[in-house]
């Protein structure tokens, strides 16, 4: 079994694809799922199965040969983060790889102090969206950061995550490039443009 959550609307039909967005739990309700599914975008691939990694995806544990997800893990706190690590090591059978993919603070940061500009600054914080250009306000606001979840509320580098990833039993920690792996499935899943200047990361249980 291989599966991936996060996965928005990637959904390939030889891996479980589970997201944790509210417009698609919305989409999957019976009788009235239709109508979101008409105006509350995006429209989730059919394929796409409602779970949470917090909560532990239906999924048996040591099941999986692989794991993976892809911009996921920067929108987690630092707690929740520890609890996505350990759910993920508990789904992966002995050997199994989990790969991810994720924005590089130590990239972010260097872009940021190598730099001359006047607005240096706002341009670290829009690359990490760690700030918000403005406040939402009223209903629509808090719908659509309700919906979004497009905040990143805890940022990474290789030696900070990695110490992370040991810490939950995984081994083997290292940097990846897209479409390294040993296991080709991963082709399936992996998007060049999404691993363009980020982390990429690949351990095995």
């Amino acid at each position: 079994m291989y599966v991936q959550y996060g996965s928005g609307l990637s959904a390939p039909t030889t891996w479980r694809n589970f997201d944790a967005s509210p417009s698609l739990r919305l989409q999957k309700l019976s009788g009235v799922g239709f109508f979101f599914r008409r105006f509350l975008p995006p429209l989730f691939p059919k394929n796409t199965e409602y779970g949470d990694i917090l909560k532990g995806l239906p999924v048996p544990s040591k099941s999986c040969n692989g794991l993976y997800c892809s911009h996921v893990l920067e929108h987690l706190s630092l707690q929740d983060f520890r609890v996505a690590v350990r759910n993920s090591h508990a789904l992966l059978r002995d050997g199994g790889i989990f790969r991810f993919v994720l924005p590089d603070l130590e990239t972010i940061a260097g872009a940021y102090l190598s730099s001359a500009a006047p607005d240096a600054c706002s341009q670290f914080m829009e690359a990490s969206l760690l700030g918000s250009v403005e406040r939402t306000r009223g209903l629509v606001g808090f719908l659509r950061q309700w919906l979004g979840n497009s905040a990143h509320l805890w940022m990474w580098d290789f030696k900070g995550i990695s110490a992370e990833l040991s810490n939950a039993g995984f081994r083997g920690v290292r940097r990846a490039e897209f479409a390294d792996s040993d296991d080709k499935r991963f082709a399936d899943v992996e998007d060049a443009d999404r691993w363009r200047e980020c982390l990429g990361v690949e351990c095995r249980k």
